[in-house]
C-alpha cells in the first residue's frame, strides 16, 4: 500500500482516465460530470493532461477502468431497489459518486487511507463541489486498524443491508488484509453485497500479457504502491462460497466488452486476460444455513 504520508498517485492516475473518457470517447460508456472538475487543479499543478494518449494499452486500461465504475454504478442501484441503505467506498481514492448520489434514501462512507483522502477533501474544496450530508468520510489505514469500529463510530450500521465498492484496491493488499476485509463485508445481513476487481497471476497469462504486468507493475512499485495480490477465479469463488456469498459474478474481458462495448467504432474495448470484475450477495437462503 501507499507510503504512510503520501496521497496514492495511482488514485489520480485512474481519476485521470475517468476524466479523459468524458473527453475523447463517445458514447460514453460511464458518465461523471465531476470527473474533470475533482483533477482539474491537481492536474493543472502537476502539468497533466485530461485527455489520454489513443495508444492501445492506454485506451484498453481506460476501458477497464470506465467498465468498472459503470459496473459498480449499475449493481448499487440493483441493490436500492432491493433495500440497500449504505453504500461503503474501500479505498474511494477520487471517485465523485458521492457527491453525484442519486438515490434519497442512501447514505456514503467513504472509507480511505488517511493521507490521500485529505488530498481529495482538499480537492474537492479547490473544486468547488459541496459535501452532501449524506456522505462520510471514514480515514482507514487497512493494513492495521478495525473497518468496522471506524465505521461504526461515523454513524454506520452494520445491521443494515449494504453495498461496498472495493475498486482498484485489491492488487495492492497482502492476503491477510483481503481476508479480513471480506469477513467484515460476509459479516452483513441478508441483501448486502460488494463488487471488486481483481487480475489473474503473471504465471497465467500469456507471454505478451506478461510483459505489459510487467510494465504495470513497474509503474506502480515506483508509485510506492506495488501489486501483491493475485486470484484464480475457481480459488476465488471458493473463498467467497466459504463466508457464504451466493449470485457470484465473474466478468472476464469477453463479458466486459459484450456488457459495455459491443457495437462500438472507435476501438475502447477491454483486451487481455487479466483483468476481472466480480459481484457477489448474502442471500436469505445462505442466512439461513
Amino acid at each position: 500500500m501507499q507510503a504512510n504520508s503520501s496521497p496514492s498517485r495511482t488514485a489520480l492516475s485512474v481519476a485521470l482516465r475517468r476524466a479523459a473518457h468524458q473527453r475523447v470517447d463517445a458514447p460514453l460508456v460511464f458518465e461523471d460530470l465531476l470527473a474533470q472538475r475533482i483533477v482539474g487543479a491537481e492536474a493543472e499543478r502537476l502539468g497533466l493532461s485530461q485527455n489520454a494518449p489513443r495508444r492501445n494499452s492506454s485506451r484498453t486500461l481506460r476501458a477497464f477502468l470506465v467498465a468498472r465504475s459503470r459496473y459498480a454504478e449499475d449493481l448499487l442501484a440493483a441493490g436500492v431497489r432491493e433495500g440497500v441503505t449504505q453504500y461503503v467506498l474501500l479505498g474511494a481514492g477520487l471517485d465523485t459518486f458521492s457527491y453525484r448520489n442519486p438515490h434519497s434514501s442512501l447514505r456514503c462512507f467513504e472509507v480511505d487511507h488517511p493521507a490521500t483522502q485529505q488530498w481529495k477533501l482538499g480537492l474537492l474544496t479547490e473544486a468547488g463541489i459541496p459535501i452532501p450530508l449524506s456522505t462520510t468520510h471514514v480515514p482507514v489505514d487497512f493494513e492495521h486498524q478495525d473497518l468496522t469500529s471506524q465505521l461504526v463510530q461515523k454513524g454506520f450500521d452494520p445491521h443494515q443491508r449494504t453495498f461496498f465498492a472495493w475498486l482498484g484496491v485489491v492488487p495492492y493488499l497482502t492476503l491477510a488484509a483481503f481476508e479480513s476485509t471480506l469477513d467484515v463485508i460476509a459479516s452483513h445481513p441478508s441483501g448486502s453485497g460488494f463488487v471488486m476487481d481483481y487480475s489473474l497471476p503473471r504465471a497465467s497469462l500469456p507471454y505478451e500479457e506478461q510483459l505489459a504486468h510487467d510494465s504495470l507493475a513497474a509503474r506502480v512499485a515506483a508509485a510506492g504502491e506495488p501489486f501483491q495480490l493475485f486470484f484464480d477465479p475457481k480459488n476465488l469463488s471458493e473463498r467467497l462460497r466459504l463466508r457464504s456469498f451466493s449470485r457470484i459474478e465473474d466478468l472476464d474481458a469477453h463479458n466486459i466488452n459484450q456488457r459495455y462495448f459491443k457495437h462500438r467504432e472507435d476501438g475502447l474495448a477491454v483486451l487481455g486476460t487479466a483483468g476481472h470484475l466480480l459481484s457477489a450477495w448474502k442471500t436469505e437462503e445462505e442466512q439461513r444455513v
